[in-house]
């Protein structure tokens, strides 16, 4: 949040070839960084670990670039002048004004990151060996992949339940958080 207030509302050498890079950050797919993770974390000894998969989902080109645009229009350049002629420091402008602003994008965000690490299969699939640190998307198609084949024992009633499991979450994540996606929250705030 702050790095995209930042890009957005800070003008400084170098801002152009940043945004490139975010760009470029954004168009790699996530399962072709997933082999050189693997390899990083294996040389860090952090595979088969819940911290192979939270460090990974903690970077999010997009989500910057989301607020990034976000904080464009919804910050308006008057108000923080004002602030400024208040006294405010930057990092007290940041805290009490932007935040309550950029609340939305910052949901929206959270959101996304959520349901995408959530949802996650290939990185879990790679990094974890052990069965007891598999999360529910790579847990469901072990338990799958058992009732298929030879003497197999059906366990499609341990799937189904588990796939409404693996819903309930971010059902419950989306009703909580719907009340900050309000819009204009700084209108009437700057005279036009």
């Amino acid at each position: 949040t702050a790095a995209g207030y930042g890009l957005a509302k800070y003008r400084f050498p170098g801002r152009r070839a940043v945004f490139a890079v975010i760009l470029g950050a954004i168009a790699i797919p996530g399962t072709a960084l997933a082999v050189p993770t693997f390899l990083l974390f294996s040389k860090l000894g952090l595979t088969n670990t819940p911290w192979a998969i939270i460090i990974p989902s903690l970077v999010s080109p997009f989500g910057l670039y989301l607020i990034w645009i976000y904080a464009t229009d919804a910050v308006p350049d008057e108000l923080l002048e004002a602030a400024r002629i208040d006294g405010a420091g930057e990092v007290r402008i940041f805290l009490t004004v932007v935040l309550r602003l950029l609340a939305p994008g910052i949901v929206t965000v959270g959101l996304f990151a959520v349901v995408s690490t959530w949802n996650n299969y290939f990185l879990p699939l790679i990094m974890l060996s052990d069965p007891k640190w598999y999360p529910l998307t790579v847990g469901l198609n072990q338990w799958s992949a058992q009732a298929i084949g030879a003497g197999a024992e059906p366990v499609y009633h341990l799937v189904v339940t588990g796939s409404l499991l693996t819903i309930v979450p971010l059902v419950i994540a989306f009703l909580l958080l719907q009340r900050f996606w309000q819009s204009g929250l700084s209108a009437g705030s700057v005279k036009q």
